[in-house]
């Protein structure tokens, strides 16, 4: 299998424009047509159709998540047919659908390696699923399931398109944060602190930063007092503001595994990934300033495993 190398930028284009990346906007309406004409290829996501309204909701009132179904359901039936703006674009001639469209397609349908990404910011949430075979690699990507951005592009470039993924957008504002650049906790510790974030239970974490401070590190090895403890923790939950998780599965085979998972957290002045890791037989995580440029190279080592 092709080796796999994030950990650096891709070089300048050398000679021809077609080792750019090209990329297209595409309706749901249009997207579903060049499956078609792709030998009916699956597209890697699902969609449900809205379910009927339940019979004590129709007496109650509407739910968020029906009311959100049939506002869905609306926009999509408002799309123009496939073939019509297809046709308009000059994407679809005499019949015949724009081979780099069809070819994306056929990719994203048969990879030998999926990478998932799921991405909140602020109330915004993308998902943008990347296909990966041989040297080439295809993506698509929506904020709302109606536009899509299709794009195909040799492996070398795969960095930049996963920085493009991971932008803070500009109109997010973004301030100073009670979190350093690199703590080090037990794994433990977080997931108490959140869990009792969550149930209100503020007054918990003066007790678990008691039990933990001893074992809760800064990025030089100083154990972390209490009472700064007690502060991170809260931030980590307080300030969070969206987050970022990328799943990579191995599917060159008929059973699909999954090799490895990235989880990022969006706190009050940027991207902080998450980095579980084994001290021992204590299971910690490692709380890490990162930003965009830095998405390819902490995926590198789990697309690395899957190359092997």
């Amino acid at each position: 299998m092709t080796t796999i190398d994030l950990s650096t930028p891709p070089p300048p284009p050398v000679g021809t424009l077609e080792a750019l990346p090209r990329r297209a906007t595409l309706t749901l309406a249009e997207l579903r047509l060049v499956a078609e004409h792709a030998g009916g290829a699956p597209l890697p996501f699902d969609l449900a159709a809205p379910s009927e309204t339940p019979p004590l909701e129709g007496r109650l009132g509407q739910t968020r998540g029906t009311s959100e179904d049939q506002a869905y359901a609306a926009a999509v039936a408002t799309l123009h047919e496939g073939s019509d703006s297809l046709g308009r674009r000059g994407l679809l001639v005499g019949g015949v659908v724009d081979e780099g469209l069809v070819g994306a397609v056929g990719l994203l349908a048969t990879p030998t390696l999926a990478l998932d990404l799921d991405v909140t910011a602020d109330s915004v949430q993308a998902k943008s699923w990347h296909r990966q075979a041989g040297d080439a690699v295809a993506t698509l990507a929506t904020v709302d399931g109606i536009v899509f951005e299709l794009a195909w592009f040799p492996t070398a470039h795969w960095p930049s398109e996963l920085a493009r993924v991971a932008v803070v957008p500009e109109d997010l504002g973004l301030r100073d944060s009670v979190v350093p650049d690199e703590v080090d906790l037990p794994y433990e510790l977080v997931d108490a602190a959140v869990e009792a974030v969550a149930a209100s239970r503020n007054d918990l974490l003066p007790v678990l930063a008691g039990q933990h401070a001893q074992a809760a590190r800064d990025a030089s090895g100083r154990a972390l007092g209490e009472s700064e403890l007690v502060a991170i923790l809260t931030a980590l939950v307080g300030e969070t503001q969206g987050r970022l998780r990328g799943m990579v599965a191995d599917v060159s085979t008929e059973s699909t595994t999954v090799v490895g998972v990235v989880s990022w957290v969006l706190l009050a002045d940027g991207w902080r990934a998450l980095c579980p890791h084994l001290e021992g037989e204590v299971l910690r995580v490692r709380v890490q300033r990162v930003d965009a440029a830095d998405l390819a190279p902490h995926l590198a080592p789990v697309l690395a495993e899957v190359s092997r």
